[in-house]
């Protein structure tokens, strides 16, 4: 579903509402955990835990979807599916993924180690399984995301507001929709310092949002970037997995995708 197919100023918000509520239903026993206000068995609660965050992440792709099917019909809902089919970017846009997102973490792990940081080692178990974890962020880790943030409600957001203002909004509500994360003992984001996650998400937008249009919008484009940046993080340790502590590398990394994103976007006036 593209904006042009309703009035370009009328946003679905029934899609941030189911969004929302798919995620935050899912993860919310395990906030409740995190907080002490359920007392979970431990064992239970950590092999339950990482599922649900996985599953609560398609609560885009969900709410897209159900938006769909609502407002256009069910017969509308196969030619969005179909849209994520196509894996013909371009190999510059294939190029410009991997290079940016490889070169953005590859200088938050190595710079910091110039100033007296640790250069943290790899967590991967080696670099062979790389392919395989890459498609797994790419479908399962992050990447499905972008079925709902960049595949649907990037496009209306622009029409009403324009490239800039429209994806400081995405960047700013994909980031609130993460907070929960925040109060997971076994998710990632209790080690993220919040501002910087901010300013990383804004910054993915832009360059989500070039991604897309670089690829002749083909939005199977964005799922390859999300989850070619989460992919990168194991490699290129950004995060020290530790509470209490400065963490300077991924500070770097989410400025790295700020400037990143701003310099795709001024690169799309220029075209």
């Amino acid at each position: 579903m593209r904006p042009e197919n309703l009035d370009n100023k009328t946003i679905p918000l029934r899609f941030f509402v189911i969004t929302f509520l798919w995620s935050w239903v899912l993860w919310l026993p395990f906030v409740l955990g995190g907080l002490g206000i359920w007392a979970w068995d431990e064992s239970l609660r950590s092999s339950l835990s990482m599922p649900a965050i996985i599953l609560g992440a398609f609560g885009p792709g969900v709410a897209a979807l159900y938006s769909i099917q609502s407002l256009q019909g069910r017969s509308a809902v196969r030619p969005f599916l179909r849209s994520f089919l196509s894996f013909r970017f371009g190999w510059k846009v294939w190029l410009i993924i991997f290079g940016a997102m490889g070169i953005a973490n590859f200088l938050a792990w190595y710079l910091p180690g110039f100033f007296g940081f640790e250069r943290l080692p790899m967590l991967l178990p080696t670099i062979l399984v790389f392919p395989i974890y890459w498609l797994v962020m790419v479908f399962f880790g992050g990447g499905q995301e972008e079925i709902g943030w960049r595949g649907y409600i990037m496009p209306y957001l622009e029409s009403r507001y324009g490239i800039w203002l429209g994806n400081i909004i995405l960047g700013i509500i994909w980031t609130l929709w993460h907070v929960p994360l925040w109060f997971i003992p076994d998710s990632f984001q209790v080690f993220m310092p919040f501002p910087a996650f901010l300013i990383g998400c804004i910054g993915l937008s832009f360059f989500f949002s070039w991604v897309v249009k670089a690829s002749n919008n083909k939005p199977l484009s964005a799922l390859i970037a999300h989850g070619t940046s989460n992919a990168m993080l194991p490699v290129f340790p950004s995060l020290v997995l530790a509470l209490d502590v400065f963490q300077v590398h991924f500070w770097i990394l989410e400025i790295l995708y700020l400037i990143i994103g701003v310099v795709a976007v001024m690169s799309l006036k220029k075209q």
